[in-house]
């Protein structure tokens, strides 16, 4: 029953690269995901890219100015709504408790704490709203989240445009797989941030 909800989800997800919206709800949820919303954007821009191979980097400059855009706004958050919106957040993760450790991080090694939550499954939106609560410099958070985002978004660029029809074919073929595997990687990125930072 899961998985045919998801494959439903998937599916509708890649009629977006036949309509006029699909470039917007990609930088949309690029954007909420960064400082907000749980679900990634990799599966919106997975999506369009297989519909559209061609299209591949267009997309994923999208999804990395929406999520750069947004990791600002997640910065924002931290910076001047700590208590009234950002701790809600923190906590809605469960990960409030982890919030100075972040600080120590980012006192400690800055650019490379965001670069890394920005390029791995670790939740982004925790690092941009914990980088303005502890007002790293924003010039410098703004780069890493460019470099960390981008780097992630253009390799799932490239391999689509490169592969193209027989990626989307081993997506169809091992479709309860990976979805198995990259709702574990979300998990993972959840529980690094709990029991290892």
């Amino acid at each position: 029953m899961t998985f045919k909800l998801i494959r439903k989800t998937y599916d509708w997800v890649l009629h977006w690269a036949e309509t006029p919206y699909g470039a917007w709800a990609l930088f949309v949820l690029a954007f909420c995901e960064s400082s907000f919303f749980p679900i990634p954007p990799d599966i919106l821009l997975i999506a369009l890219a297989i519909s559209i191979p061609l299209k591949s980097f267009r997309y994923a400059l999208i999804c990395s100015t929406g999520s750069v855009l947004g990791g600002a706004f997640g910065y924002l958050i931290g910076m001047e709504l700590m208590n009234t919106i950002g701790k809600p957040i923190l906590g809605f993760y469960g990960v409030m408790d982890k919030y100075e450790h972040i600080g120590k991080l980012y006192n400690q090694h800055n650019a490379w704490a965001v670069g890394i939550a920005g390029f791995t499954p670790i939740p982004y939106k925790v690092f941009t709203i914990a980088a303005g609560a502890f007002k790293i410099d924003f010039w410098v958070f703004l780069l890493a989240s460019f470099i960390s985002r981008s780097a992630r978004f253009f390799i799932v660029a490239a391999l689509i445009y490169k592969f193209g029809s027989p990626i989307k074919s081993f997506i169809d073929k091992y479709f309860n797989l990976l979805t198995i595997v990259f709702t574990l990687l979300l998990i993972l990125g959840f529980i690094l941030i709990k029991y290892i930072f």
